[in-house]
Order: C-alpha cells, then structure tokens, then sequence
C-alpha cells in the first residue's frame, strides 16, 4: 500500500471536515496549510516517480482493496503519467486558488473553504481511481461542491438559476455514463480498468456506448453544442469557482475521454462516431473565439476563450486515435492534449484572477469603461501580460508546445480542419490583445485611477506564481512530455486489443 497516495486522499477530506466544524475567523490559513501540505505530498510523490516506466507497468503508488465481490469493485488507485501530471496541475492550483480569496469579503469563509478542499478530495479521486464504479463515485463528489460554491458566493441575484443548469447538464450526463459503465460490466469481468478495457462489445454495443459516455464529458469539458451552461455559469459563480471549474475541473473530461472513453470503444472511435466528434471539436474551437472576439464582458471573454481550447484539445485526442484505428500509430494528440491542459489550467485560473482584480478596481466587467490601469498598476500590467501570453501560445509560453503538437495532430488527420483549427490561434490573440489594451492603455477615469493601487501580497503571490509556471514549462515542456509518454501508449495500444 502507498501511504503517500493514500495521505493524499484522505487530507482534503480531514481538512474540509475540520473547516466545516472550525468556529474561528482565521479558517483562511488552515485551509491553505492543508493545501499546503498536500501540495508538498505531491512533489514528494513526483520525487519518487519514475518517469520512464514500461508499457507493462506504468501505474505506480498502488492501493488495491476488494470492497465489493457481489458487485465486483474494488477501491483500486494508483497513478501514472496522466494522473501524476492532473494530480500536479490540482495540488498547485488550489493553494494558490485559496489565496487569491484571501481579500474577498463574504459570510461562511469556513464553510466556503471546505467545499474547495472537498472538491479536491473529488479530484484527486478522479485522477488516481483504477475501477470504473469508483470513478464515478469521485465524479459525483466533485459536483455537489461546486454546485454550492457558485450558487452560495455567486455574484448576481440569478446565480442560482445558471448553476442549476450546470447541475442539471453535468448529473444527467454523469447518469448517462454510470448507465454505460454498467453495461460495459456486464460484459466484462469487472467494474476493474483492464477488465473493462477488454469487454466484449460489437461495433454497435461500442457506438452505444461510445455516445453514452462522451455525453457526460462533453458537458463538463463543455464541447459543441453542450456548452451553453457554460458562459453564464463562469460570469456569475465567485471566481474561485470559476477557477474551480476551468482550471481543474473540466481536466476530468479530457483525463476521462483518454483513460475511458478510447480504449473501451476504439470500434465505435474509427467510425463515424470518431468522425462526428471531430467535427463538433472543431467547429467549437472556431466558434468559441469568434463569440469570444464580440464580448464586452471579461469574464465571458475568457469563459468562451477556454471553450475555445477545450475544442482544440478533443479534436487533437480523436484526431490521433482514429489515425490509430487505422493504422497509423500516433500518440501526438494525447501528448498535446495533455501538455495543453496543463498549461490551460495555471493560464486560465490566471485570466480569471485577472479578471476579478480589473472589477475589484473598476466596479465592471465591461471592458469598454476601463482603461488607463498601466500608469498605476506596473507590477499588474507586466504580470497579466506574460500570462496572456502563454494563453495565445508565444514560444517560450507554456501554451505553445501543447497547441503546435495539437495542430500537428490535427493536420495528419485532416489539413482543412488543422487550418480551421489554426485560425483560432489568430482570433485567440486578437480577442485577448483586444481585452488587454482596454483595460491597461484605454483612456481611463482618472478619479478611479488616483484612488487605484497595484497589487496587493496576496495578489501578487498568485500572479507570480502563475507567471512562473507560463515560462518554466514553456522554456522546459519535456518534463511533461515524458512524463505522460508511457500511459498514453498503454492507452493507444489497448485500442488495438
């Protein structure tokens, strides 16, 4: 048994329980110190990892625990490359997610950090779990979490209206998986990853069940046209929880659709199925930044700019996978899928957190009644520029590498759709260049700039910290690379079963 995997389980939940029944006001500092220390779990754990493993046995850490023979479950979790990159991209941002509350001012602070290090217990769940009915039992907790950070702290008076929608949208399409997870059992030994990677399906079971469970994590990522949740889910939830949802959370559909969806249904992936998706991937990537190229509001900018490379990484996944079905083994797609993921998530929490700094000193998200916030906030203007960066993918940014693979990806699948995809790289700079210069060289009021500070320490340790990672992993992305480079292969080749 890993006791460091299993340490990393059980924390957050420890801590949300504490956080739930702590009556003191400095609730804030001990949710960070348990984010802390099992930020520190992690990198002991990547210490340890070994990121070259054999195809034969990437999974590492084990904790495997028979818990049901009648159903034929097991609490099984262990990690590999996927996991080990997820489990870093959650344990670093949710510290950082926590500081960047540290100024906001509303009731329930405790009960409002416990959720979030409840949600982490999900996710941790999520990228560590190796049994099919375990995985959506850490699915379902991460949503009841969520669900009450953006309704309870939401920012408008229809809050509640929007999030439902997003619980409704996510639930039923989680059913709809846990209905296919079922089926797939019934035709396998086990709800066990292997046994479920084997079970004997005709083209016509895959395809049912293909549709089954892409349907719920095309909501959650969201891809085209399921993603009308998203948008006003983003806009009115706190932006912690904003940050909840695009910086980690949608990361379960793209660690879902690989760990699941292609080496379960591979059949139902080299027909039209696969097909179908990649045209729905596409058209959202190009339709997410041409709406986000018309909004005033900033966070629904950023809200249809993440929808946007959520489009980009599907397409490049399915791209890959049907070339596998056909012959031609790539694992290219899921490289940069991964590689664009984890740059995604500090970019996007870091676009956010932008965001809510801009109406904290505006009273707005419209970004036509701001401007002039270079002249006051240097140290803001130089920060929030080097994560937008990394967003649009400059070399050097750690957004590059991720969406030069995808388009590669793309491109051996289909040169048209690699153009089309392109393109959203042009829009991407022009919609986030366009918010930019609005709020930092647009002709501000000047009774708003005199009274107008720079970053706070809580502020600027989060913008740092993010501003960090866009350029470490931008000058060093082999790390991720290798790292992702054995399980993606196990994956691919167990579609050839």
């Amino acid at each position: 048994m890993s006791y460091h995997l299993l340490a990393l389980l059980l924390l957050p939940l420890v801590g949300s329980g504490l956080l739930f029944a702590f009556k003191g006001k400095s609730g804030k500092y001990l949710a960070f110190g348990f984010a802390l220390v099992q930020m520190l779990i992690t990198f002991c754990i990547l210490y340890s990892f070994d990121s070259t493993p054999t195809v034969d046995s990437v999974l590492q850490h084990e904790i495997n625990y028979p818990w049901s023979q009648f159903i034929k479950s097991s609490l099984h979790f262990g990690i590999d490359g996927m996991g080990m990159l997820m489990l870093l991209l959650t344990n670093i941002l949710v510290p950082l997610i926590i500081v960047s509350s540290y100024n906001e001012t509303f009731n329930y602070k405790n009960s409002f950090y416990a959720l979030i290090l409840l949600m982490q217990f999900g996710l941790v769940g999520v990228f560590t779990a190796l049994d099919g009915l375990l995985f959506y039992i850490f699915w379902e907790v991460t949503l009841i979490p969520i669900w009450l950070i953006a309704g309870l702290w939401g920012q408008e008076n229809k809050r509640f209206q929007f999030t439902t929608k997003f619980f409704v949208y996510t639930f039923v399409g989680s059913l709809f998986m846990l209905g296919a997870f079922i089926y797939v059992y019934n035709h396998s030994a086990s709800f066990a990853l292997t046994d479920m990677y084997n079970a004997d399906l005709n083209l016509t079971q895959q395809t049912i069940v293909f549709w089954f469970i892409f349907f719920a994590f095309a909501v959650k990522l969201p891809v085209f046209p399921f993603h009308t949740w998203q948008p006003d889910t983003y806009t009115y939830s706190p932006t912690q929880g904003t940050m909840l949802l695009s910086g980690i959370m949608l990361k379960m559909a793209v660690y879902g659709i690989l760990r699941y969806l292609l080496p379960v249904t591979p059949e139902a992936i080299a027909g039209i199925s696969g097909a179908i998706v990649m045209m729905l991937a596409i058209i959202g990537v190009l339709h997410g930044a041409l709406i986000a190229l018309i909004q005033n509001d900033s966070k629904r900018i950023l809200a249809y700019s993440s929808f946007s490379h959520v489009g980009m990484m599907v397409a490049g996944i399915f791209a890959s996978a049907i070339l596998v079905m056909k012959g031609n083994f790539t694992m290219e797609g899921g490289e940069g899928a991964l590689v664009l993921a984890f740059a995604h998530g500090f970019n996007v929490v870091g676009l956010f957190y932008c965001a809510d700094i801009l109406f904290k000193r505006f009273k707005t998200r419209d970004i036509r009644q701001m401007g002039g916030l270079a002249r006051v906030a240097p140290k803001f203007a130089v920060l929030f520029m080097v994560v937008l960066l990394g967003s649009v993918g400059l070399p050097l940014t750690n957004g590059f590498i991720g969406e030069f693979i995808l388009l590669k990806s793309i491109f051996n699948y289909n040169v048209l759709a690699a153009i089309v995809a392109g393109t959203s790289i042009i829009l991407a700079a022009a919609y986030l260049f366009r918010f930019y210069g609005k709020a930092m060289f647009n002709t501000g009021d000047d009774a708003i700039l005199a009274n107008t500070k720079d970053l706070s320490d809580a502020e600027f340790s989060v913008m740092a910290s993010i501003a960090v990672m866009v350029i470490l992993f931008g000058v060093f992305p082999q790390p991720i690379i290798e790292m992702v480079g054995s399980s993606l292969k196990f994956i691919f080749q167990s579609m050839l079963k």
